[in-house]
């Protein structure tokens, strides 16, 4: 509980803080409106001079419930569900960037649903604002005209449905009603907003900010009404526009009646074309036209710069797109510039679709897309900077896996995890990325992990479970069964790539193929055998050395089995994951054996040689393909 200001519950990493509640407003905390739809329990939170805590209770016997926070500083709410005898997360946070502290600063406004992500508030500008174009709001706004509180001409901006600000500052007049909230904060010069303090009976009493709005944000359909200062100027500039749209709105609503008739009449096209577009984006989402990649378009000549004309010094490594440069756009600023090859498999469609896809997401564990440059037959993706790279580079290399102890280990699996989830569930799409694997996720300097490369990512319907593709693309290793051998994908087959990777983590050894001339290089045939046998510990890295803890080891183990298993219907789902990862004492199913067990064909046990180079159709090795 932070106690300054207005008491909030708040989480902290260190000294800095991860997420916070929001105040009391006589219901629930206000950055937490669905606590009110949560049926079956009672809230309760006190604040006097004397004391101030916050409880919570059920009013079903049948319902029990623990709020917690993990190792990874998820705050997690948990029912137990005696039908299936375990805890099943109810809610959680944070979900997303927006819940995270102040991802847009100072008087910018955060809206996961928005495009793009962060906005300044009415009345103010960004403060940096090449930042701002390369999507990084982390500086927030500043005013357009100063505050006139000499001659009381200012007035105030209604911003509804808000996420209140941070109230570390912030100060009650329980005494007050809103409209003697108004005239108290024109007189106080350092006033910024206020709002009620209590939402009941109509409202009562005043929340006032003598400070700059920080980490505000909106709620689609909760929130309070937050009254934010304006000068006289930026004031009238927002009524005129606001009066423009009721105009155009009406004038809007007499067209659309007029042409009623001429609606009616092409009704039937306009089907046509409807269903059409929708077999085109269930098919493809690369389908756009360049007007659409709602993202900066960095000039040739900057990135040129940025990247010392593509020096070779700055080349960090090299996939199937082409190579990636490092750059320094400002000082504060370094990117990965990936350079589409000229003899790249992958083309002008699979750049518009990351472009258009990943433009559109927002999540701690996905890499952030700054923007892209087209410069004639050039096509070039802008990113943040990873500076530890790629998951592979540091799993699978001798030197640099001593930098991956068991509890780094452990955080990079439930950040992925946590990423997976986004893309499948909680994202404003259902997102298949098809391509998992450990070149795939980059790492930042604390070494989170972040998903990247979503050239073959697909987007599924509300309605769509599975789809089918007669081109298969990924790499091998990494793909599930169903969609190496028919095409078949779903977010199972993501889970089953997820279920590789974990194994990977914990052994610090490639996932190499099925029929091989050593049994042992199987990563998925090994871990299955020493499973079976007792000794899964032996699966572990001995790079790790001893300051690991047994039981979250096993337990590791056996959730990336779960994933792996061969029949899809088999595998969790990410939330699942999730769930098992972050709860050491949550019953785990016994997992069932994974895809692709095999033993080599009898006549070639007895010819190794042709055995290593044996490559029937439909079995799997570690080659790339659709690259």
């Amino acid at each position: 509980m932070d106690l300054k200001g207005i008491p909030q519950l708040t989480v902290w990493s260190g000294s800095a803080k991860r997420w916070r509640s929001g105040p009391w407003n006589g219901i629930v905390f206000s950055n937490i409106p669905e606590m009110s739809s949560f049926n079956g329990f009672l809230f309760d939170f006190i604040s006097n001079e004397d004391e101030v805590y916050y409880m919570y209770n059920t009013t079903d016997p049948m319902i029990v419930s623990r709020l917690m926070v993990n190792q990874s500083g998820t705050v997690e709410r948990f029912v137990w569900i005696d039908t299936t005898s375990m805890w099943n997360v109810f809610w959680y946070v944070p979900k997303g960037q927006c819940d995270e502290y102040s991802p847009c600063g100072p008087s910018g406004l955060c809206d996961l649903n928005g495009w793009p992500m962060c906005s300044c508030l009415k009345g103010f500008t960004p403060k940096s604002p090449q930042e701002w174009a390369l999507r990084d709001g982390s500086s927030g706004c500043v005013r357009r005209t100063e505050l006139d509180c000499k001659n009381r001409t200012d007035g105030f901006m209604i911003l509804t449905n808000a996420a209140l600000p941070d109230t570390s500052n912030a100060i009650v007049h329980t005494n007050l009603s809103l409209n003697e909230c108004h005239g108290t904060c024109l007189t106080n010069c350092s006033c910024t907003g206020y709002t009620s303090a209590d939402i009941r009976g109509g409202g009562t009493g005043c929340i006032i900010w003598a400070d700059e709005l920080v980490d505000l944000g909106t709620f689609p359909n909760d929130g309070l009404d937050l009254y934010v200062r304006l000068a006289s100027a930026d004031l009238a500039a927002f009524l005129s526009k606001s009066s423009k749209k009721s105009q155009a709105k009406v004038v809007l609503l007499i067209t659309f009646f007029s042409l009623a008739i001429l609606v009616i009449s092409l009704f039937g096209f306009c089907s046509w074309r409807i269903r059409k577009k929708r077999r085109m984006q269930r098919a493809s989402i690369t389908d756009h036209h360049d007007s659409e990649l709602e993202l900066p378009q960095l000039q040739w000549n900057t990135v040129m710069a940025a990247t010392e004309n593509f020096a070779i010094k700055n080349i960090l490594g090299e996939g199937g797109f082409g190579p990636v440069y490092k750059g320094k756009l400002t000082v504060r600023q370094e990117i990965a510039v990936k350079r589409l090859s000229k003899n790249s498999s992958q083309g002008v469609d699979e750049f518009k679709n990351e472009v258009i896809l990943i433009a559109k997401l927002q999540h701690r564990n996905l890499v952030r897309l700054l923007g892209y440059c087209i410069h004639g037959v050039e096509r070039m993706l802008v990113y943040e900077y990873m500076s530890k790279g790629s998951l592979d580079a540091l799993l699978f290399d001798k030197e640099q896996v001593v930098h991956l102890d068991w509890q780094a280990r452990l955080r990079i699996i439930v950040g992925i995890a946590r990423g997976l989830l986004y893309l499948h569930q909680d994202s404003r799409f259902r997102i298949i990325h098809r391509d998992l694997k450990a070149s795939n996720i980059l790492l930042d300097a604390e070494m989170n992990p972040k998903i990247s490369d979503f050239g073959m990512a697909r987007i599924f319907g509300e309605d769509e479970t599975i789809n089918m593709t007669r081109k298969v693309v990924g790499t091998y290793g990494y793909m599930a069964p169903e969609y190496a051998l028919n095409g078949i994908f779903s977010v199972k087959s993501d889970v089953f790539s997820f279920g590789v990777l974990v194994l990977e983590i914990i052994s610090g050894k490639r996932n190499k193929g099925v029929y091989l001339s050593e049994p042992h290089l199987y990563l998925l045939g090994n871990a299955w055998s020493l499973w079976s046998e007792g000794k899964a510990l032996d699966l572990l890295d001995p790079m790790i050395g001893d300051s690991f803890s047994g039981a979250q080891v096993l337990r590791s183990i056996n959730i990336g089995l779960l994933c792996v298993q061969g029949i899809p219907e088999d595998r969790p789902i990410m939330s699942s994951v999730v769930f098992m990862l972050g709860n050491d004492d949550a019953p785990l199913p016994e997992p069932k054996p994974p895809g692709f067990i095999a033993t080599l064909p009898s006549e070639l046990k007895s010819m190794p040689n042709q055995a290593d180079s044996y490559t029937p159709d439909n079995f799997i090795f570690t080659e790339e393909i659709g690259r």
